[in-house]
C-alpha cells in the first residue's frame, strides 16, 4: 500500500473542511484534503452560503456586545445551551470572518438585512449577524480548480444561473416593475447565456458555489493538496490516538499519515437510511428528502465510532429541517426544491390534508417542518400543501414554477403544480378536506386584508416582514388568496443535513464515552454534534459554526494562540 504523509488530514470539502484546511496551511502546516465525491463542495455548494457569525467585523452598524447574542441563544436553546461550546463559537466567529476576509482569497459581504428568526426573544437582532460570500467570476479561476468544484444546484437556480439573496434576488422578483430591474436581469441572463455556450456551466458564481470557489482558491494558493474521488475507508490508530486514514483512490488504497491531526468533515449522515430511520421522528427517516449530496452516508461518524467516539443524539432535532417539493423532470430525474423564499411572501399559506394551517409560514424553514411533523397525526404521511392564487403565481416564484413572463404549463403538465378553478376543485386534486380548506382560506383572508394573522401572528417579527414583499402593504408577509384559479404544491420534510453528530469539545476535539478527547481527531460541520443543541435560531447556523470550528480545530492542531486579525 502506498503511503502519503502530511501534518493535517482533512476528510471532506464543504465549508468546515475547507476552513480547517486553509487555516492550517496559513499557519504553516502541510495539509492534505480528500473528498469522497468527484467534485468539492459538499452540501455547502448547494446552499445559500450565508453564515451566522455574530459580532463580525464587516457589519457597518454599532458593534454589539457578546452578551447580546449570548442572551439570545440562552433563550432560544433553553436547557440545551452548552456554555463552553457556544462561548467558543461566539468568541472565535468574528475572528474567523476577519481572518478569511483579510488573509485569504475568501471575501464576504455583510448580510445586514437578515434578522434572527425568534424576533420576540431577548437578545434577538433585526440584522447584522450574517455574512455571505462575495460573488466570483469563474473565468478568473484556474481551469484545473474549476473542474474540481460542484456545480450550482439546478433547482435553486434560474436555468442553471445562481441568483444571490439580497438586491440581486429582489431585482429578479420585481423584474417587470421597472426598467432598471429588467436591465439587471437581462444583463445577468445574457452573461449566463454566453457562459453556457462557451463553458457549458454557469461562471458567475454566487451563494454556496461562490463560498466554495473562494475557499478552494484560498486552499490552492496556500499549497493544500486536494484529491477528489478519494473516500476515506478507516482511521489509522496508534494505541488510542488517530494518526491518519486509509483512503481509496482510482489507483488503489493509500495510507495517509497525519502528524498533527485528522479533521472529519464528511457531512453527517442524511443519506444513511438505517441511522435516519432509527433517529428521525414519525417515519421521516425513510421518506425525508435531504438536500445533501448522495455521498453523505455517515462515513466520518462511523469511522470515529470505531475509534471510540460517541454519537450525540440529545439535541432538540436530529436534522436541520427544510420543506422540500419533488420536481419531475422530462429526463426522468426527480429534483428536490427547497421552499425557502416563497412561504413568507404575501398570498401563500400551508395546510395539512385536513385543510387547516399549522404554523406561521413566514417563520424559519426548520420551524415549518418541525411544526408539520408535530401536527401530523401518528401513522399518516408527513406532508403539507402550499396554496396560492393566480395573482400570486404570476407575480412571485412558487416552488419551481416561475412568475410571468415564464410559462407555468410545464409544471401543470407534469403534476408538480395542482390547480383548480375553485378551492373546492383544488381540494379534490390534492386530497384536502374541501370544507375546511374553504373555511381556512376565508378566515385567513379576513385578517390578511387588514394585515393581521390572529391564529399565528404572521408578520409580527422582523424576520417575517423581511421574508415578505417590501412593496406590499399593510403587512409585507400577508396577502389574501382570492383570485381563481388556485394552485398547490405538495411539500415533504427535507433537510439541509443532520444535527446529531459526534460529541466534541470547545476545540472541536472528538470525545470518547468517558468525555475525554481522542488524540489527533477533530470533527467539524455536521460531523460534529450541533453546537446550538438541534435548534435553528437564525439563518446561516449550519455554515457559520462549520467555518468557525474548522478554524478553531486547525488552530488547535497547529498549536496557535492569539488571533491574526483583531476585531
Amino acid at each position: 500500500m502506498r503511503t502519503l504523509s502530511c501534518d493535517l488530514l482533512v476528510i471532506g470539502s464543504g465549508a468546515g473542511g475547507l476552513s480547517a484546511a486553509v487555516t492550517a496551511a496559513h499557519h504553516g502546516l502541510d495539509v492534505v484534503l480528500i473528498e469522497k465525491d468527484t467534485a468539492m463542495g459538499g452540501a455547502t455548494a448547494w446552499s445559500g452560503g450565508w453564515m451566522w457569525t455574530p459580532r463580525h467585523p464587516l457589519h457597518e452598524g454599532p458593534r454589539e456586545d457578546i452578551e447580546q447574542p449570548r442572551t439570545y441563544l440562552k433563550n432560544a436553546l433553553g436547557r440545551r445551551y452548552d456554555a463552553d461550546r457556544v462561548d467558543a463559537f461566539l468568541h472565535a466567529a468574528p475572528h474567523m470572518v476577519g481572518f478569511f476576509h483579510e488573509k485569504t482569497a475568501t471575501r464576504f459581504v455583510d448580510g445586514g438585512g437578515i434578522a434572527d428568526i425568534h424576533g420576540d426573544l431577548p437578545g434577538a437582532s433585526e440584522g447584522g449577524r450574517q455574512v455571505g460570500p462575495k460573488p466570483v467570476n469563474g473565468w478568473r479561476l484556474k481551469p484545473s480548480l474549476l473542474r474540481k468544484l460542484t456545480r450550482q444546484m439546478y433547482e435553486t437556480s434560474f436555468l442553471g444561473m445562481g441568483i444571490m439573496a439580497g438586491p440581486d434576488l429582489q431585482k429578479f422578483l420585481h423584474v417587470m416593475s421597472g426598467p432598471r430591474n429588467f436591465a439587471h436581469a437581462a444583463w445577468r441572463v445574457g452573461l449566463h447565456t454566453v457562459d453556457m455556450a462557451v463553458r457549458r456551466r454557469g461562471m458567475q458564481l454566487v451563494n454556496g458555489p461562490a463560498l466554495i470557489a473562494r475557499l478552494a482558491k484560498s486552499a490552492d494558493d496556500l499549497g493544500v493538496r486536494t484529491y477528489v474521488d478519494a473516500p476515506a475507508k478507516r482511521l489509522l490508530l496508534e494505541g488510542k490516538a488517530v494518526c491518519g486514514a486509509v483512503v481509496a483512490t482510482p489507483r488503489g488504497e493509500v495510507e495517509v499519515r497525519a502528524r498533527r491531526g485528522t479533521v472529519l468533515a464528511t457531512g453527517g449522515f442524511p443519506n444513511d437510511a438505517e441511522r435516519t430511520a432509527a433517529l428521525f421522528p414519525k417515519g421521516t427517516g425513510e421518506n425525508h428528502k435531504t438536500l445533501s449530496p448522495a455521498t453523505t452516508t455517515g462515513d466520518g461518524i462511523r469511522m470515529a465510532e470505531e475509534a471510540g467516539a460517541v454519537l450525540d443524539t440529545s439535541g432538540a432535532s436530529p436534522a436541520a429541517w427544510c420543506p422540500v417539493s419533488l420536481v419531475p423532470f422530462a429526463n426522468g430525474r426527480v429534483g428536490r426544491f427547497p421552499h425557502i423564499i416563497d412561504r413568507g411572501k404575501p398570498g401563500v399559506i400551508g395546510v395539512l390534508r385536513d385543510g387547516r394551517r399549522f404554523v406561521n409560514e413566514a417563520d424559519g424553514y426548520h420551524q415549518y417542518v418541525d411544526a408539520m411533523i408535530r401536527a401530523t397525526p401518528e401513522g399518516e404521511e408527513v406532508a403539507s400543501w402550499l396554496i396560492c392564487d393566480h395573482r400570486y403565481q404570476r407575480r412571485m416564484p412558487f416552488g419551481m414554477s416561475r412568475p410571468f413572463p415564464l410559462p407555468r404549463f410545464p409544471y401543470l403538465r407534469n403534476g408538480y403544480l395542482r390547480h383548480g378553478r375553485t378551492l373546492e376543485e383544488l381540494s379534490v386534486a390534492c386530497g384536502i378536506d374541501p370544507t375546511q380548506l374553504r373555511r381556512t382560506v376565508d378566515e385567513f383572508n379576513a385578517g390578511a386584508i387588514r394585515g393581521i394573522d390572529p391564529e399565528f401572528g404572521r408578520g409580527r417579527t422582523a424576520y417575517n416582514r423581511k421574508s415578505g414583499d417590501f412593496a406590499h402593504g399593510p403587512n409585507p408577509s400577508l396577502g389574501p388568496i382570492e383570485n381563481a384559479p388556485f394552485y398547490a404544491i405538495k411539500v415533504y420534510p427535507g433537510s439541509f443535513g443532520t444535527f446529531a453528530g459526534l460529541r466534541a469539545d470547545a476545540h472541536a476535539r472528538v470525545l470518547d464515552a468517558a468525555g475525554d478527547p481522542i488524540e489527533g481527531l477533530y470533527a467539524v460541520g455536521t460531523d460534529q454534534a450541533n453546537v446550538l443543541g438541534g435548534h435553528y435560531p437564525s439563518g446561516g447556523i449550519n455554515i457559520g459554526p462549520a467555518m468557525t470550528f474548522g478554524y478553531v480545530a486547525a488552530r488547535h492542531a497547529a498549536g496557535v494562540t492569539g488571533y491574526e486579525v483583531e476585531v
